[in-house]
């Protein structure tokens, strides 16, 4: 019914789908301030949820810091809305896939009356925003993907140093990856006034990029070149792409003396193409570690650095792979605190080492001041590492990598209200990148917004990230047998036997259970604990974990879940806290929000 009623019988897969259903919801979200949801029906279809006496949308208003975005102007969408949020609290006021679909159809189609809500998202007000979409490869050998990946990227970044242009999505761009490309589409979904996309070409030392600029409105092409280069000229060509652009949106350079738009440069061209293949290694990150991608990122990293010294960026990419690796350890679910210490100590100190040298050959370079941030965090210095975030994104405001980061380190600590303001920025500019909404779901639910959680994860692929991730909040609901069946989805991301003992355990909820047999849950399937009265038992993986000085991968949600009130009034809990080093940080920054100072030398938490 979808696919007729949307894509007037075009042929268009799962994806399509998955990726219109998700714009629909963050729509939703956006325009009746999270009062009217899209909640999906295993099976059957959607339905529209409200659960307010009446609601009157207004513009949605900017944050007050200088850097957020502006408000968009209401549309005539929004108006629709007006009419669909007034229900009443009776039961839930729902309508099923007829309607669901309908407004799909209007938000898909009704783009004629000017800029729709969904295309202020990401845009200036009376400003230029462009997104960068994946660069397609047409090189012979499809293993030069990871080539074309980095073209987009290193345009991108090049882009963003541009004052006065508004670069929006470097991360969700990737998302139309592949895809039948409708310009126009595009770019409401993505808030983009103007869309880049390109090509790229690479046969031995001889290069080809085409790429064109595209009015977002009416998809017309405003203008396309194509380049012929040697590799070796790879920097100053994205250079003049970024500047060619620049100029026909006629929006100045402004960049200081000295001062290039392509700063990563290498005289070793082979040296550049093993950072490329290391950062997609890094950005396909997961709990395989050390073996895994982070493992292979820095083998090839530090061929790298042996090559060039003095090459920047790899020395804080490096030291980010160093920095993650015990973070996404095997050792955290399944081995003994002594290899997770051993390994935590060999990676911090190469992960340090490496960071110094990026902040030496650049200190004022984004990666390097985030490289520098994490390995505060992993240190316990929260306030420097704070501040480094806070620089990084003085330099580049739009930077998600910054954004993300920084709304984990607040929830780490504790300030739940502040971390949420920064995460929905941060999905406002990055609407479509997933691991980005995993995490703001999480946070989302540690300040106690569970339907405002559930409706991010609902409108995400089924993964068993996102599983987990619902199965903890349904849990904390009540709603065990839901939450049993969303953990047991979450297969490949645990050994099958602790996963098939969590999900039994979770079975049993809220009863009392007997633990004996097979060795404890670890990891974040010991969740589940909290749900079957053995709450000591939660809080002791997380006391492993600082045990084995990898205070990074305490869990926020084994700190500030709702679940965990009561647990937090123990000297346990309190003793747990003071090990992290989080009071220090409070009396220096302010307290968390479930904390407060009791005293000179005490505190208590609820």
């Amino acid at each position: 019914d979808l696919i007729e009623l949307c894509w007037d019988g075009q042929t268009v897969g799962d994806k399509a789908i998955t990726r219109a259903i998700s714009l629909l919801r963050h729509t939703v979200e956006n325009l009746s301030d999270g009062a009217v949801r899209l909640e999906t029906i295993t099976k059957v279809g959607f339905r529209l949820v409200c659960d307010v006496a009446e609601v009157e949308l207004e513009a949605v208003h900017a944050e007050s810091d200088a850097a957020a975005l502006p408000a968009p102007p209401i549309s005539r969408t929004a108006q629709i809305w007006r009419g669909l949020a007034r229900c009443r609290r009776a039961g839930w006021a729902a309508a099923l896939l007829p309607i669901a679909a309908g407004v799909l159809y209007v938000l898909l189609k009704l783009s004629d009356s000017g800029p729709t809500a969904i295309a202020g998202i990401g845009a200036t007000r009376g400003g230029v925003s462009v997104v960068v979409l994946p660069f397609r490869n047409y090189s012979a050998d499809k293993e030069q993907e990871f080539f074309s990946d980095g073209m987009t990227e290193e345009i991108t970044s090049a882009l963003a140093k541009v004052p006065g242009l508004n670069v929006v999505s470097r991360t969700s761009a990737f998302q139309f990856k592949g895809a039948n490309r409708d310009m126009r589409s595009i770019g409401r979904a993505l808030g983009a006034s103007h869309l880049i996309e390109g090509s790229v070409r690479k046969e031995g030392n001889a290069l080809r990029i085409t790429a064109q600029l595209v009015k977002a409105a009416d998809g017309r092409e405003l203008w396309s070149e194509t380049y012929d280069r040697e590799l070796k000229g790879v920097f100053a060509l994205q250079e003049e792409i970024a500047t060619a652009i620049a100029s026909e949106l006629r929006v100045p350079l402004g960049l200081k003396a000295g001062r290039s738009l392509v700063a990563n440069r290498t005289t070793d061209i082979d040296s550049y193409q093993d950072y490329l293949r290391a950062a997609a290694l890094v950005r396909g990150r997961g709990p395989l570690e050390p073996g895994g991608p982070l493992t292979q990122a820095s083998e090839l990293l530090e061929q790298v650095v042996a090559r060039d010294p003095d090459y920047a960026p790899a020395w804080a990419m490096l030291s980010q792979a160093y920095g993650l690796t015990p973070h996404f350890a095997a050792a955290l679910q399944y081995g003994s605190n002594e290899e997770l210490r051993g390994l935590a100590a060999s990676f911090y100190s190469k992960a340090d080492k490496a960071a110094e040298s990026a902040s030496r050959l650049d200190p004022d370079s984004p990666e390097t001041l985030i490289a520098l941030a994490w390995m505060s965090r992993v240190h316990r210095r929260y306030a420097e590492e704070e501040n480094l975030y806070r620089r990084a994104l003085a330099i580049d405001p739009g930077n998600p990598h910054a954004l993300h980061y920084y709304g984990t380190m607040l929830a780490h600590v504790g300030r739940s209200s502040e971390a949420i303001e920064l995460r929905r920025r941060l999905r406002a500019i990055e609407p479509f990148t997933d691991h980005y909404n995993r995490m703001t779901a999480q946070i989302l639910w540690e300040g106690g917004k569970n339907d405002e959680a559930l409706a991010i994860l609902n409108g995400m692929p089924t993964t068993p990230s996102t599983q987990i991730a619902m199965a903890e909040i349904l849990a904390s609901m009540g709603r065990y047998p839901a939450a049993a069946d969303a953990l047991e989805l979450a297969q490949g991301l645990f050994e099958p036997e602790p996963l098939r003992q969590a999900v039994q355990l979770l079975r049993t909820a809220p009863s009392k259970t007997s633990l004996s047999g097979g060795p404890p849950l670890k990891g974040r399937l010991s969740f589940v604990y909290l749900y079957v009265q053995a709450p000591e038992h939660a809080i002791a993986y997380s006391e492993s974990v600082v045990d084995a000085g990898v205070y990074s991968s305490v869990y926020p949600g084994f700190l500030w879940a709702p679940s965990l009130g009561p647990l937090r009034a123990s000297e346990r809990f309190k003793s747990l806290v003071r090990e992290l080093r989080l009071v220090e940080y409070w009396r220096e920054r302010g307290w968390a929000d479930a904390c407060r100072p009791v005293g000179e030398s005490d505190f208590e938490c609820i």
